[in-house]
């Protein structure tokens, strides 16, 4: 949940390094740092704040290579200078950068007291570096160094470590959080997230869990934690630089729900099979017969990739017959689950390297499951992991908030659903009909978005209130859910989700006119039962925002928002978007910090 960069090689590292570190504010920005090696001392200097406060304190003898950078979300010890990466270990020579947990921090502390080093910081980080230093002792290869230090740490790391005594290199380490290398014309880079390095390279190399990096200017080598070298392969990355750039507007939140046509254009392209009236799905690695041998399915994410999650367990229900289910990661592992031999399991992240996702990947191929990944990042760890999948390829998302990954995600498990159910009972006729609405999708999308000035007028109504309520029933249920996600997160109003028919079984005594209710009420066998609802909440003078494909009266509710029609079974994927823009010009409303919601980073990679 933090960002690391570096850079070696003849160019002055600091300007490659903060421009890399602005790229990733996006994943921590309470603090951040830098370090330079060279001429046999350490340059060091740390900053509370944004980027922009690093960049606007830094001493001008601060310049050179290599250089590495943190942009940090704290996790140990509060944002602080003292706190902020990077750590110089007791000796001065090494400094480091890191991201993930380190779970035994209490005994390597400890250890480190009894020998008479004391920590000045509250951070994990610290220790590693004070570790690196010790082992400095006993070996004069500093790569060494770092091996026998981390055989001492337990937990996830990304590490990026320069040495005063070695003004030339970059040592990094991988293990549960990302780190990919850069490769320039003798020169190097090194980040936890390519886009903080793709307007310098397009070539990179992922690290694997338990490999160790050297990098000078004129290449790298690779090796693993205990010593036996690895041969690794460059991979071109898709993307430009101008795809993490905000352009003409005023929040990537906002640029990156326009994007949405153009998203699912790319999730869908080349896998539209008029001929046989299906889905293309190569990357599943999966013969027919295999997917016609799973009984169930089990779907996993966190957040949004768990209610997008819930969308695909309906539509595989609906269209493949075969019993679905959504679970969150983060509980999944830790309640011992029973592992069925005939069930299909699906992993849902966007930066694809979601620890509590990656660590359920881990535990179910150890039992034997077939796992699958839907991910938008290539070459990310659950898309390694896993034994094939799905890449949503809806482009570079960069604020906090999910959106068009989220809108690409449903896509694709509307894909997989018609998949699974050609192989089975699916008509041809049915196939026919959702692929022509799968290539419809961004035209009505776009046409949503036309809408903005409506619903930035029922944003501003909505921002009035201190709570609300999101309400949906079946289809819409895990929309209202994301729905309530996407209002707290960057409005900061406290909103709860609940099933339309559940508002009886209780919660239907918070209603009064302070409550806002905003429902999910499309045209669907279910929409009488919805209307009997809003009649419950109006009677108890709830305000109620309709989401629908008419204009409900107003006995039922004061303002709609109408979407345009789709196949019954993919008209979340629509409801979902003018929700999008509510909770965006609801926050613009409040004056949030729009694409950096305090408290939130976009990849979690602790748990």
């Amino acid at each position: 949940m933090c960002g690391i960069v570096g850079y070696v090689g003849s160019r002055d590292g600091v300007p490659i390094v903060l421009e890399g570190l602005q790229r990733l504010e996006y994943r921590g920005y309470d603090s951040g740092g830098i370090a330079v090696a060279g001429a046999s001392a350490l340059r060091v200097h740390k900053a509370k704040g944004r980027i922009a406060d690093l960049k606007s304190s830094l001493p001008k003898r601060i310049k050179g290579s290599p250089a590495i950078g943190h942009t940090r979300w704290a996790t140990h010890g509060a944002p602080t200078d003292v706190n902020a990466h990077p750590h110089v270990d007791f000796s001065e020579r090494f400094a480091v950068v890191h991201n993930g947990i380190i779970e035994n921090a209490p005994q390597i502390k400890a250890r480190l007291e009894a020998d008479g080093i004391t920590p000045v910081s509250e951070t994990d980080t610290e220790l590693v570096a004070h570790l690196i230093g010790q082992a400095a002792a006993d070996h004069e290869d500093p790569v060494e160094a770092l091996r026998s230090a981390l055989s001492h740490v337990e937990g996830a790391y990304g590490l990026a470590v320069v040495d005063a005594q070695h003004p030339d290199r970059i040592m990094v380490a991988r293990l549960g959080s990302p780190i990919v290398l850069g490769l320039g014309d003798r020169e190097m880079y090194v980040a936890s997230d390519v886009g903080a390095i793709v307007r310098h390279t397009k070539q990179v190399v992922h690290l694997e869990d338990g490999e160790i990096a050297l990098l000078e200017a004129d290449g790298f080598t690779t090796s693993t934690l205990d010593a036996r070298p690895v041969q690794k392969i460059s991979e071109r990355v898709d993307f430009d630089a101008e795809d993490f750039d905000m352009g003409e507007h005023q929040h990537f939140l906002r640029k990156e729900i326009g994007e949405q046509p153009e998203a699912v254009e790319r999730t869908i392209s080349g896998r539209l099979d008029e001929r046989f009236s299906t889905i293309k799905l190569g990357g599943l690695n999966l013969h027919p017969n295999e997917l016609r041998s799973f009984k169930r399915v089990y779907i996993l994410g966190c957040g949004s990739a768990y209610y997008s999650g819930e969308v695909g367990a309906q539509l595989i229900e609906e269209l493949a017959r075969i019993p679905a289910t959504a679970e969150a990661a983060s509980e999944f592992r830790y309640r011992n689950p029973v592992i069925d031999p005939d069930g299909l399991y699906i992993a849902v992240s966007q930066s694809g390297e979601t620890a509590d996702t990656l660590a359920a990947v881990e535990e179910l191929t150890r039992k034997g499951a077939r796992v699958l990944g839907v991910v938008n990042q290539v070459g990310s760890a659950i898309a390694r992991a896993t034994d094939g999948g799905i890449y949503i390829h809806a482009g570079p998302e960069v604020s906090v908030a999910s959106s068009k990954s989220f809108t690409s995600t449903c896509v694709a498990f509307a894909m997989l659903a018609v998949h699974l159910g050609r192989i089975r009972d699916l008509s041809p006729a049915d196939g026919d009909r959702l692929i022509t609405a799968l290539r419809e999708l961004p035209a009505k999308i776009a046409a949503v978005l036309e809408q903005e000035e409506k619903i930035i007028e029922a944003a501003g109504w909505l921002s009035q209130f201190e709570n609300a309520m999101f309400i949906g029933r079946v289809r819409g249920w895990p929309i209202a859910r994301e729905a309530a996600q996407k209002i707290k997160e960057v409005a900061y109003m406290h909103a709860e989700a609940y099933q339309s028919a559940e508002l009886k079984h209780g919660p239907l005594a918070l209603i009064d006119a302070q409550m806002p209710v905003v429902a999910v009420v499309p045209d669907d066998e279910l929409h009488e039962k919805q209307r009997s609802t809003l009649h419950e909440i109006r009677a108890r003078s709830g305000p109620i925002l309709a989401i629908s494909h008419h204009e409900l009266p107003t006995e039922l509710a004061e303002r709609t928002i109408v979407v345009p029609r789709t196949e019954p079974e993919l008209e979340p994927i629509l409801l979902n978007i003018p929700l999008q823009l509510l909770a965006y010009h609801a926050a613009k409303a409040l004056d949030r910090d729009i694409d950096k919601p305090r408290n939130l980073a976009k990849s979690v990679t602790v748990e």
